[in-house]
């Protein structure tokens, strides 16, 4: 579950990483009453679960309450890469002098934990990543031996920080650690003027599966200001995450998932989310994830991406076929089986032969197809 920054900054605040004051409101005129208590000049920093939010327009400075006020009735209710803003966090400006970069972040494939961090933080970390890879360093965390001060040292001497900032990475892996987070990202992480430094920014994605030990999670209720189609795969049990992109996504296994998405992006698409059907694909299961994947208007092509283990592909097939029969396909959907029983998948999906929805039989041929559907739309 991905946190929206004020409730990362809480997180930080708790675990002693110092925030500038802030208050999260979601009326303009509570923005006045709030940017007065702040002292009058502000910045309003619409709270939506994605990126880009400052070159979309959802960071602002208001330079006194009634600006303050103006500029969030113009980012209330604004849309930002898909997710409408019900809330806005005034916080204080910063003078600062320097803006780094610092993430924690679960690297799967290697069974441990990731450092990355920068000296160059900012708007334009993935410009900087993506031209000077040199300049954003990558330091290895083993579970068991933790972020020490010895270890976050090594980080800072190693991504050109300040030695001043050793003590708040240190701080940051306990976020990580004691909130069960898989994700802990600062961007920007400032030196001040004053010489504080400052966690300006956060980003915090904590880990479904310890929803049981973490309680204010597990007892948070909806969020009424959430992705509606996030909210709805919730009551439906399916994991699933929003994207920005055109091509709808299903696959059976997190990894797969995750490399279904890189190859569609290869094929110049861009996914429209993650939903990962894990080992059950009845039919059921097959009509909820169509139901939500169809629901999303951006959607332009669907593709289901299925490698058949202790699930074989002719019950998935079947869970599709029965799923055509209670969803209303509008939109081409592109299946690839593979694995155990996909021969005999395939002659069910070609026996329903069903105008719209197309078979390939490798991932990279799918991923072309659907790619080309979502474009030619």
């Amino acid at each position: 579950m991905d946190l929206y920054e004020h409730e990362a900054r809480e997180l930080f605040a708790r675990h002693g990483v110092s925030v500038p004051d802030a208050e999260v409101v979601d009326t303009p005129h509570e923005a006045r009453r709030a940017a007065e208590r702040l002292g009058g000049r502000v910045v309003v920093k619409a709270q939506v679960k994605t990126g880009g939010r400052g070159k979309a327009g959802g960071v602002k400075l208001a330079a006194d309450p009634a600006a303050a006020e103006l500029t969030a009735r113009q980012v209330l209710g604004t849309d930002i890469k898909g997710h409408t803003v019900g809330r806005v966090m005034l916080t204080q400006p910063v003078d600062f002098e320097a803006e780094f970069y610092v993430s924690y972040v679960l690297d799967r494939g290697a069974g441990r934990f990731l450092a990355i961090a920068s000296a160059e933080g900012g708007m334009d970390i993935e410009e900087v990543a993506a031209s000077r890879p040199d300049a954003v360093a990558r330091i290895p965390v083993e579970p068991d031996e933790g972020v020490t001060a010895s270890k976050a040292a090594g980080i800072a001497a190693a991504a050109g920080l300040p030695p001043e900032v050793a003590p708040v990475l240190e701080r940051l892996w306990q976020v990580l650690v004691r909130e069960d987070a898989l994700l802990v990202e600062v961007n920007p992480l400032v030196r001040t003027t004053d010489g504080r430094i400052l966690a300006l920014d956060g980003k915090v994605t904590v880990d479904d599966n310890a929803r049981f030990r973490q309680g204010r999670w597990s007892a948070q209720a909806p969020d009424p200001h959430g992705d509606p189609l996030e909210a709805a795969a919730t009551a439906k049990g399916l994991n699933y995450v929003k994207l920005d992109g055109e091509v709808g996504i299903i696959g059976n296994g997190a990894g797969l998932v995750m490399s279904t998405l890189d190859v569609v992006a290869g094929c110049g698409a861009r996914p429209a989310n993650f939903l990962d059907i894990g080992g059950g694909a009845s039919a059921e299961v097959m009509a909820d994830g169509l139901s939500v994947i169809l629901s999303d208007p951006a959607v332009k092509s669907v593709f289901v991406n299925v490698f058949g283990g202790i699930t074989a592909c002719d019950a998935v097939a079947d869970g599709i076929v029965r799923a055509l029969e209670s969803v209303h396909l509008t939109r081409p959907l592109v299946v690839r089986l593979d694995g155990n029983a996909a021969a005999r998948g395939r002659a069910i999906l070609d026996d329903r032969a069903h105008p719209l929805v197309h078979q390939a039989t490798t991932m990279d041929s799918a991923a072309r197809r659907a790619a080309q559907l979502a474009v030619s739309a």
